[in-house]
């Protein structure tokens, strides 16, 4: 089992059953409670398209104010897996160049940490890949 704890840290990454690496709690967290807040490194337009072509093309929030630039989050959250029905949402904060990650709801000990790709968490617009929920 892969396994990376921060000490005192609320979430850990651990292996979800059929998606691969995903995040999970520690300890109870309550409905909007703070998870994470991390920065991240903005990718700018023109490499977007390179970026794309690597194993990052997964892992990268579309950035900026017409949503052209890219931002790469260096955060535990960044493994976050997608899901219709998530636990947790995310909100952009370019002025911070951060994302923080917010419990929706109570989230159990050992549970896993989901959000919508889509942004809202009631969007059900269809993503990239094939969603197992």
């Amino acid at each position: 089992m892969i396994s990376c704890e921060l000490d005192n840290a609320m979430i850990f990454v651990g292996e979800s059953a059929g998606k691969g690496l995903g995040i999970f709690a520690r300890r109870k967290i309550r409905e909007g409670e703070k998870i994470e807040e991390a920065p991240v490194l903005v990718i700018p337009a023109s490499e977007i398209k390179r970026l794309d072509k690597t194993v990052l093309r997964d892992y990268y929030f579309v950035w900026g104010e017409d949503e052209e630039q890219a931002a790469l989050m260096l955060g535990l959250c960044s493994l976050c897996n997608h899901s219709y029905k998530p636990n947790a949402i995310f909100y952009l904060l370019p002025e911070k160049l951060a994302i923080e990650f917010i419990a929706l709801r109570d989230i159990k000990v050992g549970e896993e940490i989901t959000i919508n790709y889509n942004g809202d968490p009631d969007n059900q617009k269809p993503i990239w890949f094939e969603a197992l929920d």
